[in-house]
């Protein structure tokens, strides 16, 4: 059995999105061939929302290490918060106790911490371990080079300066690369050339319907029902600028098809845990949207943050799901899964060069409305109030799941897709920077 230590410093009781992939993942290494060891921070130096239901989706057989990271309370007064900077050291000293006493064969950072990737190449340089980087989403983004300052997260030229860094740095000696896009890969591999095609494998993420049972077990009772005669939408995830034009199509079409005796004006739209920020610092990307479209009696915006579990049952109690997609087209949301395993009917209003448009549409779950850009609205949204009310003239039902068109995404097939890429890295014909991978 091959040993990976995978490095994600979120993990359960820890609830960020991007250790899901990991958690999901973990039951099924062994079945393909690898013994799996987790390296994370303790949750008492987290600013995450800590969620201890969740240790039950872990197997309690899967070694967990958690290390310190530098108090907050003292690095916030230099401006760092990213948990990430705050543990580097603590991880790179476990990192290295662990390889050396595990014999591991393999490292895998599975993170949005950026910063800690960089571990990768300092490891490696020491004992020879090739590593793998999951990209779920992009390291070292352009997305914001072009757009108003305003609309930037805070210090993002500080952070882009950083990462502009460590990004070659830590690509010019990486084994394989996993992304949940394909043109992520194809920037990184334009960025550079060295890394080799058979090396990398687009790995989208996934859902568990594991998650719903525990779910079901564990969790009380939400209030996502409206009162009456009201049709509850629920959406579950961040917003943020890049959201917008997702949200105007909606609202607009809400507002133009309640403007009639519709099925529309019934509509209560509910956005839950739409700012990743800790309380106090959140900012609202829902309500102004709403407002300035004229739709705010019908819409309400809660920018904290629920539970995973809490989340899985809101979408269970939910009259319909709503799905908004970023307007950059690379962009795949993680929550399509369990949106489609939640067995709710989907309004979706995505990029057109979304795969999420063509996955709902495959496993037949939902309506779909497409935009090109941040200027195309009207269109869109027209075709969205034409096709919204016939959707919900059917409530209550369940779509008809397509099991075939969804089982390419369970956690079981999405592992044995990220165990093969493992399997590549370590062939000796396979060493990026030395000799092309031919896959």
């Amino acid at each position: 059995m091959k040993r990976v230590l995978i490095v994600s410093p979120h993990f359960p009781p820890v609830n960020a999105a991007d250790m899901h992939r990991v958690r999901m993942s973990l039951p099924y290494f062994a079945e393909y061939g690898w013994s799996p060891l987790v390296l994370t921070v303790r949750p008492e130096d987290q600013e995450a929302p800590i969620e201890p239901e969740l240790m039950a989706l872990v197997p309690q057989d899967v070694p967990v290490v958690r290390t310190p990271a530098l108090p907050i309370r003292l690095t916030k007064l230099v401006g760092v918060r990213n948990v990430g900077i705050r543990a580097f050291v603590h991880l790179y000293r476990a990192g290295a106790r662990l390889i050396r006493e595990h014999h591991v064969d393999l490292v895998y950072f599975s993170t949005t911490m950026f910063v800690t990737m960089a571990l990768g190449r300092i490891w490696k340089r020491r004992f020879g371990v090739p590593y793998v980087i999951d990209m779920q989403d992009p390291w070292l983004s352009t997305y914001y080079d072009d757009k108003p300052a305003s609309e930037a997260p805070p210090k993002y030229g500080l952070a882009r300066r950083l990462h502009a860094v460590l990004e070659p740095w830590t690509m010019r000696e990486v084994g394989g690369i996993v992304s949940v896009s394909a043109s992520y890969i194809e920037t990184l591999r334009e960025r550079y050339p060295w890394i080799a095609a058979g090396a990398c494998a687009t790995i989208p993420f996934g859902a568990s319907e594991r998650d719903f049972d525990v779910a079901g077990r564990m969790v009380r009772t939400r209030e996502t029902t409206a009162g009456g005669d009201r049709l509850r939408g629920v959406y579950i995830g961040r917003g943020g600028p890049d959201m917008a034009t997702a949200l105007r199509i909606l609202f607009k079409a809400l507002k133009d098809g309640a403007r009639g005796p519709s099925i529309l004006s019934r509509v209560a739209l509910s956005f839950v845990g739409t700012d990743y920020a800790p309380a106090g610092r959140a900012r609202k990307s829902v309500d102004p949207v709403a407002i300035a479209e004229g739709v705010a009696a019908q819409v309400s915006e809660q920018t904290t943050r629920i539970g995973y579990l809490d989340a899985l049952v809101a979408l269970k109690q939910a009259d319909f799901l709503v799905l908004i997609g970023s307007d950059d087209p690379d962009y795949r949301a993680s929550k399509v899964h369990p949106y489609i395993l939640a067995g709710r009917p989907i309004v979706a209003v995505v990029h057109e060069r979304s795969p999420v448009a063509d996955l709902i549409r495959k496993t037949g779950t939902g309506l779909v409305v497409t935009f090109a850009g941040r200027g195309d609205t009207e269109g869109p949204a027209a075709r969205l109030m034409s096709a919204w009310p016939g959707l919900l003239e059917r409530l209550p039902f369940m779509p008809p799941m397509d099991r075939v068109a969804i089982a390419p995404y369970s956690a079981r097939e999405l592992t044995r897709q990220q165990c093969r890429l493992f399997d590549t890295v370590l062939q000796p014909e396979c060493a990026v920077a030395v000799t092309p991978c031919l896959g």
